[in-house]
């Protein structure tokens, strides 16, 4: 059982459960790590845009560079580029310093090794063993690691995007909102190289405003701007740009699943889609899976996270994975989700075939579905609770082949979560709230 890491690096309230001092900790650890494997290790460090990256990004610099290892800081940076970096330089780690969709108060950590890749699970608890033990030696003071800015590193990113399509995207209208956070400074110019005529929100950070009202977990925004505003399609990025969520040009939501598909369609039709499979969680919608065997594919279900994506991925040297949430792993151009290649990806579809993304997106059917989170104090408790158990058994019984109820904990937050599908709203919200309510009343934590 991992104490710090979880589904996505280290999270916490910035200043209380992560701090400084926990921050500088991580530094000497994953150094400590690296030394094992090579003399002079190199680090690149990316941030969003939240006040609390300045401290952060300070202290672990401080314990990086306090066992001899040598940083790039890359600035402002989406995390798939600092996992592109990563894989592209002579780097032998990258870290992301971003707590994703969350509130600005939160922060979090997440590592890469030299591959691009997420750490293992057995390197994560290596570095928890060395945080708790925290007996590691600085080095002496001539072999003290150094510090350099590297923030035109960006721009070997934007050349990577670029790269990904053969066309480019002039006569499309494209509204770009970027959450206030780590896509801010490039994905406005990525599609303004591409030729699209773009309007961007979401591109002010003031250190507080992360995903405020904007970004991919409020789409309402996005959907407004693009109906209000004669827009063909827009593109939600959340705080550290790993996923993306997209709207029509009648403001219509078009989610990660409906992303997946197009995308592994035009790979099927290109003969690039290994084994015509789609890696996506147990999340995804029932409509998607059933788009998916109409037209030819198949599919594979993960646990919920996108590491589990990527190494069901990797397992197989499959080419398209994700989630319903908008991380989407397109493994020929990435080693993890990256927001602004899939929102690429897809405009350049649209461009290429000359169709709406509402024509596209239309050959998925979504079933209705229910998704409720409750705060509690102990994850595991509330999901093993036999009244619960039985509860989802029940509801399960009754749905049949009409519908499904997922019961499960959030990876990053104290919360449980109960999602339903079914034929009609009415029966997903009848169906949700009864189990719901049961851990309303018995763990809910106001």
């Amino acid at each position: 059982m991992r104490k710090y890491f979880g589904t996505d690096g280290i999270r916490g309230v910035a200043g209380e459960t992560l701090t400084a001092d926990l921050s500088f900790k991580v530094g000497k650890a994953l150094g400590t790590l690296l030394k094992q494997k090579t003399e002079n290790p190199k680090v690149i460090i990316g941030r969003d845009t939240r006040i609390s990256c300045d401290m952060i990004e300070s202290s672990i610099v401080s314990g990086l560079t306090s066992v001899g290892v040598n940083v790039l800081l890359a600035g402002v940076i989406p995390t798939p580029a600092i996992a592109f970096l990563t894989n592209s330089l002579d780097t032998d780690s990258g870290i992301m310093i971003s707590a994703s969709h969350n509130p600005y108060q939160d922060n979090g950590i997440k590592i890469f090794g030299s591959d691009g890749f997420k750490l293992t699970d057995e390197e994560e608890l290596v570095i928890e063993n060395y945080i708790d033990n925290d007996n590691i030696e600085s080095v002496s003071y001539d072999k003290l690691g150094t510090t350099h800015d590297a923030y035109e590193l960006s721009q070997k990113y934007v050349q990577h995007i670029k790269s990904t399509i053969d066309t480019n995207l002039e006569g499309l209208k494209i509204a770009l909102d970027c959450a206030n956070g780590a896509t801010t400074n490039v994905a406005p110019f990525v599609f303004g190289d591409l030729e699209a005529d773009i309007e961007t929100i979401g591109c002010q950070p003031n250190g507080i405003n992360i995903n405020d009202n904007v970004g991919s977990t409020k789409l309402s925004t996005l959907a407004n701007y693009v109906k209000e505003n004669s827009v063909d399609l827009g593109f939600a990025f959340d705080g550290d740009g790993d996923r993306m969520l997209a709207v029509d040009n009648e403001g219509t939501v078009v989610d990660g699943d409906k992303i997946m598909f197009i995308l592994a369609q035009k790979l099927k039709e290109e003969g690039k889609l290994k084994d015509n499979m789609v890696v996506s969680t147990v999340m995804s919608n029932i409509g998607f899976y059933r788009s998916i065997e109409e037209h030819g594919m198949q599919s594979v279900k993960t646990a919920v996270g996108d590491r589990y994506v990527v190494e069901e991925m990797r397992k197989n040297n499959y080419s398209v994975g994700g989630e319903q949430s908008g991380h989407v792993i397109l493994m020929d151009n990435a080693t993890t989700g990256d927001g602004i290649l899939a929102a690429v990806k897809l405009a350049s579809i649209i461009k290429e075939k000359n169709v709406t993304l509402k024509e596209l997106a239309d050959q998925v059917t979504i079933y209705p579905q229910k998704l409720v989170n409750i705060k509690v104090a102990d994850k595991q408790v509330a999901m093993a609770d036999e009244e619960v158990l039985a509860e989802c058994k029940k509801v399960e019984d009754t749905l049949g082949n009409a519908g499904r109820i997922l019961l499960r904990a959030s990876g990053t937050e104290n919360l449980v979560r109960v999602m339903v599908e079914a034929s009609s709203d009415e029966l997903t919200n009848l169906y949700c709230e009864q189990v719901a309510a049961i851990i309303r009343a018995k763990y809910e934590v106001k």
